[in-house]
Order: C-alpha cells, then structure tokens, then sequence
C-alpha cells in the first residue's frame, strides 16, 4: 500500500521525498488499515458470548453512537451518530456490544443504507428480538467538500424490522425517545 500512496503523490504532481511527504505513504497505509479493519472482525467475537437470559420486554435504545466510514464510491468519509433499539423476546445483548457491532461494519467501505441494515439484521440474527430499529444520521464529505458542495446538509437512513416495522406506535416511540437530548 506505501508504494500505491508514494505513485499517487506522484500522479498528482507532488514529490514523495520532500519534507513533510516523506512518511506519509506509510502513515497513510497504517491510516487506512485502521479505516478498514471491520472485514478482519469476526462478529461473533466481538459480541463474546454477551448475551444474557432476562425476562424484560420493553425496548432498549442505545442512542449518539458516534461512528465514522468510508464512502465506497469516492473513498470520502462520513461520520455522525447511530441509533439502535430493540425489542427482547428472551436475551438481550451487553449494551457495549452495540456500538462495537456498529463500529465493525463502520469500519469499511460503505454507502450508508447498506451500514444500516447490516448492524439491524445482525443484531435480529445474533438476539432473536421482536424487534430492532436503526437510525443512523451522518455528514458526507463527498457531499461537503465535491460535487454539491452542501456543507451542511445530512443524511438519515433507517432500518426498522419486526415490531418496529409492524407496529406505527412502537416506532414512533423509538422515535421520539431518539429525538430527546439531554443536556
């Protein structure tokens, strides 16, 4: 990967043996390696047996995860916040393993309504729950600084499966717990 970034300063004109260019083909590949080290996660370790038998059904939300990816197509980042709920039927997951799961799938080239399916549907795989819902918001540089040029614009997907997609109310309770800031 150092000799790709060290030929693409090349191909744009710059010298990679002047000052401040000197290192950078290989801060660059430890950069993007740490950029892209979801596809070298096992799912399954990181949720490590965190799941628990607890008779609770009402809805768990964990919400603000700040995450970070990689545009696929223009290899741009974007970045923002997550929010995911689900619904158990008999396990539950160790709270700090959701944002894991998000960080592992975030942590690859993405387009951001594929990163919100993948974090819904393994946590429907992995808990078995009524329900799960995603939400995720996020800035896009390929929006901000090319193309559009749109600073300030963002974009929320979402993924909202079993009682979330079946029940208006659930859904619109996640919603607007969602919506609440503390301060």
């Amino acid at each position: 990967m150092e000799e790709l970034v060290k030929q693409l300063l090349i191909a744009m004109g710059e010298d990679p043996d002047r000052e401040g260019l000197t290192g950078t083909p290989r801060r660059v590949a430890k950069s993007w390696g740490f950029l892209t080290s979801g596809y070298d996660v096992d799912v399954d370790k990181v949720i490590n047996e965190a799941l628990f038998t607890v008779d609770y059904s009402e809805m768990v939300i964990v919400k603000d995860i700040d995450f970070f990816s990689l545009c696929e197509h223009h290899l741009l980042p974007f970045f923002g916040k997550c929010h995911v709920a689900y619904i158990p039927r008999t396990k539950v997951i160790g709270l700090s393993k959701i944002p894991r799961l998000v960080d592992v799938f975030a942590r690859r080239l993405q387009v951001q309504e594929r990163l919100t399916n993948q974090i819904a549907e393994t946590l429907r795989a992995k808990i078995d729950p009524l329900g799960v819902a995603v939400v995720m918001e996020a800035t896009h540089l390929c929006m901000a600084m090319r193309g559009v040029e749109k600073q300030r614009s963002f974009c929320v997907t979402s993924a909202m499966l079993g009682a979330f997609r079946e029940r208006d109310r659930t859904r619109t309770e996640f919603l607007e717990l969602i919506r609440r800031r503390h301060d």
